[in-house]
């Protein structure tokens, strides 16, 4: 049943791109390494928390970085970028080992792929 208030709209993605920002999963990967940083000194009670909140963010990460590449990057940019599966594909298994550690140098490899990714972004941007 169309409803009919609503109007269909072509785009090659979900929505029309100015929606898509690397940022999203950057925000929450640096949360996942704060709270690593942080655990050390929480109290029992607050550790549990903490990761439950870790594991969250870490999904989250997962979560953006997979409608970002399924939904944004286009066949173009695979051409021009051919190693970008792997990029996507080694930082969302990144995401995946943040959530069974609490060192915060895992998190931190994860911002350095998240920060790759998002040049790559921001280049098919401009173009």
């Amino acid at each position: 049943m169309r409803l009919p208030f609503i109007k269909p709209v072509y785009a090659h993605c979900d929505l029309p791109c100015g929606v898509y920002d690397p940022a999203q999963a950057r925000i929450e990967a640096q949360s996942v390494l704060e709270i690593m940083k942080k655990y050390d000194g929480l109290d029992e009670h607050n550790k549990v928390r903490a990761i439950i909140i870790k594991e969250d963010r870490a999904e989250l990460v997962k979560h953006h970085l997979m409608v970002l590449w399924a939904d944004y990057f286009k066949p173009e940019h695979l051409e021009k970028y051919p190693d970008l599966h792997d990029k996507f594909w080694k930082a969302i298994k990144q995401a995946g080992e943040c959530k069974h550690h609490l060192d915060p140098s895992e998190a931190d490899k994860l911002l350095v792929m998240i920060d790759e990714i998002a040049e790559i972004f921001w280049a098919t941007k401009k173009a």
